[in-house]
């Protein structure tokens, strides 16, 4: 499997079976997104510039939906369940972007897909750790993709990963300023006890290569268009 970070949370996640996008929103990836296909498109959360609202789960996405042009042909996926598309095995988890159920942020999917033996999960905007419940929901983690630098403290993202007991963690810079981000990407790689990261385009990954203690891979951000 392979993993490539756009920016903020939108993450490609690639393997033999296909391709699984998360929070390809227009506002962070472009209106074109510029030639970036999936087979599934997932949307953890509304669009901070919000396109025209979504109307169901589970279908084609269309252009009057905010979807950049290259992903319109993907399936769409923005809430719970559980669902196979092209083979690939996704499980979306319902989640808030708060400490307070959603009343102040509103909600958020995590997302779990099974790509190559692999379980990979992107936890969207998450703000919260996770329930008891939520985590026998998620599973096994391989690979989780983590929001820093938004509404979880460095110490509390440090406790989900720890929570998931994921072998690869992959960082999520989601701050606007890039200060911030370096700020809050320091705190994270102190509490997850990593003194220096040298980031790479993309990270391949397979069960062989599954390292067995927890692992941070920093990723470059693509250019936005």
């Amino acid at each position: 499997m392979e993993v490539t970070w756009y920016a903020k949370t939108c993450v490609r996640l690639r393997g033999k079976e296909g391709t699984v996008v998360a929070d390809a929103f227009p506002s962070v990836v472009g209106p074109t997104a510029r030639g970036l296909t999936a087979d599934i498109v997932t949307y953890s959360h509304p669009d901070p510039n919000p396109a025209p609202p979504t109307r169901s789960n589970g279908r084609k996405a269309s252009a009057d939906e905010g979807v950049p042009a290259s992903l319109q042909s993907a399936f769409r996926l923005t809430g719970p369940g559980e669902y196979e598309v092209h083979d690939i095995l996704v499980t979306g988890i319902r989640t808030a972007r708060d400490e307070a159920k959603g009343t102040e942020r509103g909600l958020n999917t995590v997302f779990v897909v099974q790509l190559d033996g692999l379980h990979a999960i992107h936890l969207g905007d998450l703000g919260h750790v996770l329930s008891e419940e939520q985590l026998k929901e998620i599973g096994p983690v391989d690979v989780a993709c983590v929001p820093i630098g938004g509404q979880l403290s460095a110490a509390k993202a440090a406790e989900v990963v720890a929570q998931l007991e994921a072998n690869l963690v992959v960082p999520l810079l989601v701050c606007d300023d890039d200060a911030d981000c370096e700020a809050a990407l320091a705190r994270f790689l102190h509490e997850m006890g990593v003194k220096e990261l040298t980031p790479q385009p993309k990270l391949t990954v397979t069960v062989s290569s599954v390292p067995e203690e927890t692992t941070v891979a920093l990723l470059e951000s693509r250019a936005k268009p």
